[in-house]
């Protein structure tokens, strides 16, 4: 497939809503499918490196080093469990950078530029999934200037929408001001429990108040879309048949075909 490199930001402020799950397995699915992709792990937990068998010892350089400007990012990106698919990992010292980054040239651009030198045709890589920390800080706000679009993963639960007008407000912000480009890709609900009422309210309400930014894809609760982050590897190697598998591949289409 011809044609730019795509960067998506997936971003969310609240912990625990699938952020990291849905950047691994879309990211994951599209390389299965013949792309090249590269994954970037803004999170200090580090989990999107851990959940694809990637794991950097404190000391070692990271994505934290190529913000710094002690790096350049291909210096640091590595090959996954996954053909097809890099990632550009994080380690714990990424815990420092909301101290270091503030004083820094071009503070909310550091990742966009970064991301500059890997735009060539000898990495040709079709998209860039940017995985981000459960905050609206400055590494949120570097991956949304970096980015395309923005997916938002929700979770079906009852306080689904709360917080999503901040969030909501600081893309709009990001947009006015840093990143012109930037637009919202869809929300899509993770952690879907299809037997429950409570599932299908939240899945009503958010799409009767996004009507026009909700994937049609869910991603259903399941048990080895769970397991699969502790065997280092995403769902679709763990187990493609399983219905989380089937989930992210389905979404994967969605993202290419609305891009």
């Amino acid at each position: 497939m011809e044609g730019r490199t795509l960067i998506y930001a997936i971003a969310n402020q609240k912990g625990g809503v699938g952020k990291t799950t849905t950047a691994i397995n879309l990211a994951a699915s599209l390389a299965q499918a013949g792309e090249r992709v590269l994954l970037v792990d803004m999170d200090s937990q580090a989990n999107a490196s851990h959940g694809l068998g990637v794991r950097i010892p404190h000391g070692e350089p990271s994505i934290l080093e190529v913000l710094l400007g002690e790096r350049i990012l291909g210096e640091i990106i590595r090959s996954s469990c996954v053909p097809g698919l890099d990632i550009a990992p994080s380690s714990p010292d990424m815990a420092g950078a909301g101290v270091l980054l503030p004083g820094l040239s071009r503070r909310e651009f550091r990742l966009r530029d970064a991301l500059g030198t890997v735009l060539v045709p000898e990495q040709a890589y079709r998209h860039i999934f940017i995985d981000c920390p459960p905050s609206l800080g400055l590494l949120t706000v570097n991956a949304l200037v970096a980015a395309d679009q923005v997916i938002i993963p929700v979770q079906a639960e009852y306080f689904a929408l709360e917080g999503l007008a901040q969030l909501l407000s600081t893309i709009a912000a990001v947009r006015e001001r840093l990143n012109r480009q930037l637009r919202i890709a869809g929300l899509v609900l993770t952690m879907v429990d299809v037997r429950t009422s409570l599932a299908r309210q939240v899945e009503v309400e958010v799409r009767t108040h996004f009507p026009n930014l909700s994937f049609r894809t869910i991603v259903p609760r399941n048990v080895r879309l769970a397991e699969a982050p502790s065997h280092g590897l995403p769902v679709c190697m763990l187990d493609p048949y399983c219905a989380g598998s089937d989930a992210y591949f389905d979404l994967a289409l969605e993202v290419v075909n609305n891009g």
